[in-house]
Formats: C-alpha cells, structure tokens, sequence
C-alpha cells in the first residue's frame, strides 16, 4: 500500500488531480461558513443548531453543516440534483431531448447547458421556502420598509450563487479532479461531520455497561453494514459471451470468449443522492405557499412526514421510510436504464459477430440481458434502500435519533470504491500496480 501511494505522488497527472480535487474541496469547507449576509447569527446558531428533524439532518447530512448555519451553501448541490432529475425524466416525454442525448459529446454538453438553467430556476424556489421560512432571523433593518427588500435580494442571490458555485466546482472535479465532483462534494461533507460521530458514539461508551453493550452492538452492525456495501459494490453478474471467427484478408479474427458485467449496484451512489434531494422538496414547497407553523389538517400531516424526526409518531416515521426506499428503488433504475442501454449492447455484439451461448442474435439478445439487469439491478436496489431506511426504522421503535444514518455508510464506502477504482486504472495503465492488483 506504501508503495503503490509512492508510485501515485511520483505520476505528475495523478498528484495534479489529487491536488486539484483537494483544493476544491477545501474551498467548498470554506464556503460552508460564509453564513448568508444580514442575518443574526446567535439567534440563529441557537434555532438550528439544536434542530434534529428529518429535513434538517438530510440536508446537514450533505452540506457538511452548511444548512444548519444557514450559509451561501445552505441548498448545497440540491438544486441541481433535482435539475437533473427533471431533464433525464423529460427525456422520455420530449424526442427533442432524447434526441440530444444521443448524439455524443456535442449532445451532453447541450444537455448539460439546460440542466445549469433548471439549476438557477429551482435554486430561486428553494431559495424562497428557506426565505419564508428563516426571514425572521434577518437583522431588523432587514425586516422593515425597503431594508425587508434588500434582505429578501441578499437571502436569494446568496443562496442562488453559492449552489451555483458549488455546482460549477463540482463540474471542474469531475473534469481535472479524482472522481464524480458531487459525490466528491457529498462526500466531504459527511467526513466533515465524523468527529461529531465519533464523539457521540463515546459518549454511549462512556454511559456505564448497558451503554458499552450498546457502543460494540452499533459497531458490530457498522462493520457488517461496510461489509455489506463492499460486497455489492463490487459484486457483478457476467454475462458470456463468444465470438464467432472470421477472416479479413489473410488474417483470422474473432474465436475467443469473454463476458458483459452487470453490477449489483451498476448506479453507485447516485440514487441515494438523488432520493435525499427529491424528499426535501415537499416540505420546501409547502413552505413557500403557507406559513408552517399555522399548517392545519391534509397539510400538516404531509409536512410533518417530509420533516419527520426521532420526536414525530413513528407512523410517521414509517411512512417517510416507506417513500424513501421507494424513491431509492426508482432512482436506481432510472440511472441504470440511462447507462446501461441493452438494445444498443445487442446491436454492437451482433455487428462484431459476437453472441450469448444458447440465445439468438438480436432482439432475444437485448430481452435476455434487460431480464438480467432487472434481476440484478432489483437486488441491489433493494440492499441499497434497506441500509439506507434501517436508521430511519431504529427511530421509529426506540425514539432515538441515529446522527450517522445508513445514507453516510453507503455514500462513504461507495464513493472511496469508485476513488480507489479510478486511482487503479491510471496507476494500471501507466504500469503501476494498484490497490485492488
């Protein structure tokens, strides 16, 4: 391991990207405690920072704390998840949309252009629940006459440029950085809440005996979770496949035998991000229509599920996880229908005479292997949303709020997963061995 650290400070390119993505991130730390101009920070620091509801924790969860002190990157990369969401789904109603994704590197980068504008539109309306919501914090020159103008312009720009810039340092990540930018972003702001776990977790310790029964039963479950993850991140279906021989001039191709992998977890992290970002948008909404703390019938019910924490009734509770881990489900196979086209792999296999034992070229090719990635996709979406729920449960029947949910497992494991896997195949392919080799 020494070595193999030695060998990718010693690579000029890799050290520049590992440099590279450290910066951003550091100046993404450093954003999260710009807090947003003219509010009163002592109000608000003892407002928030004594906050555990669902909404709060979730968007604190990827934030790095940025929410809970309110600053330029409150919203964090939400924004722009959902932005993403929207477009990939418009895909399937618009041919215009469906079109440009299909036609390569010129395609993405229009598709890319539109999802920066739905961005800056959904950045405005988050802005604007979190405004009605959290104006009361603003200094009272803020809060009269013109100065409640100018306070509502610093409350949205500020929000509105911070996931801007968040979401164009997450772009340079992924362009000259290690990794996915906003999983990288994500996280960073999940370790950066570490020693805050860590320190909860010994205080349970340090609580006398039932309390260290309870410490080595919660560490027991985190290596076994961490296994769990490590196993179906790496896990994979392979799919044979032969290729027939032919002759090209005087020579012979073809004859030898390989296979298509198919992940477990072929979307990553991905849904999880997309899942946290998509249940925060209720609760936003009503809050931007209503004032909350006035929220009577139908609506108080659908708010306090959106926000439920280890305080609501645990139907609540339940019913958040129920929506959850059906939203991490969908998500999973909306990514992977995205990456993972089975028509197009039965058109390429047959083009280069290549087959699966037993199955006919072409369309019973593409049916076989959208079977497989069902199959496979549904197994691994279904571990993914019970880990990411199991907290949520655990609340629901022991009243206790869980600081280091499932979310942050899987996102911490799958995200140095994929680090670790782009690390090896630079090293590999400039003769290094990796990691993994």
């Amino acid at each position: 391991m020494l070595e193999t650290i030695k060998n990718i400070f010693s690579v000029k390119d890799i050290r520049k990207k590992l440099l590279f993505t450290f910066l951003i991130l550091v100046l993404f730390r450093v954003g999260t405690f710009i807090t947003i101009p003219g509010l009163d920070k002592i109000a608000l620091n003892e407002q928030l920072g004594a906050s555990s509801n669902g909404l709060t924790a979730m968007i604190n969860l990827i934030s790095g704390g940025a929410f809970s002190r309110l600053s330029i990157f409150a919203m964090t990369i939400g924004p722009y998840i959902t932005a993403s969401i929207v477009l990939n789904l418009l895909q399937f109603v618009i041919p215009s949309l469906e079109k440009l994704s299909k036609e390569g590197e010129e395609g993405r980068k229009k598709l890319s252009k539109y999802t920066k504008y739905l961005t800056i539109a959904f950045a405005f309306i988050e802005g604007l629940g979190l405004y009605f919501t959290y104006n009361t914090y603003l200094l009272t020159p803020l809060t009269y006459g013109a100065g409640k103008v100018l306070g509502f312009i610093l409350f949205i720009v500020s929000l509105m440029a911070g996931t801007s810039l968040l979401t164009w340092l997450g772009d340079k990540i992924t362009e000259h950085g290690i990794g996915n930018g906003i999983s990288m972003i994500v996280f960073f702001g999940i370790v950066a809440g570490l020693p805050t776990t860590i320190s909860s977790f010994a205080g349970i310790a340090g609580s006398g005996f039932t309390g260290i029964l309870i410490f080595a039963a919660l560490m027991v479950g985190l290596i076994a979770v961490i296994a769990g993850v490590v196993f179906v991140q790496k896990a994979e279906r392979r799919i044979p496949v032969n290729y027939a021989k032919r002759v090209v001039g005087r020579k012979m191709y073809g004859g030898q035998s390989t296979h298509i992998p198919i992940k477990l977890a072929m979307a990553g992290v991905m849904p999880l991000i997309f899942a946290m970002s998509f249940m925060s948008f209720p609760s936003i909404i009503i809050s931007l229509v209503t004032d909350v703390n006035n929220l009577t019938g139908f609506w108080k019910g659908v708010y306090t599920l959106f926000t439920a924490s280890s305080s609501s009734p645990w139907y609540y509770l339940l019913g958040y996880a129920v929506i959850y881990m059906a939203l991490i489900i969908l998500f999973t196979f909306i990514y992977t229908m995205f990456i993972v086209n089975p028509v197009e792999i039965a058109n390429n296999l047959k083009k280069n005479g290549g087959f699966i034992p037993g199955i006919r070229a072409g369309k019973n090719t593409s049916e076989y292997i959208n079977s497989v990635l069902i199959k496979v996709t549904s197994a691994g979406a279904l571990f993914l949303a019970l880990i990411a729920i199991l907290p949520i449960i655990l609340q629901a029947f022991t009243n206790q709020s869980i600081s280091f949910s499932g979310n942050s497992i899987l996102i911490l494991v799958s995200v140095s997963l994929e680090v670790l896997t782009s690390l090896e195949t630079q090293m590999v392919s400039r003769n290094y061995s990796g990691f993994l080799g």
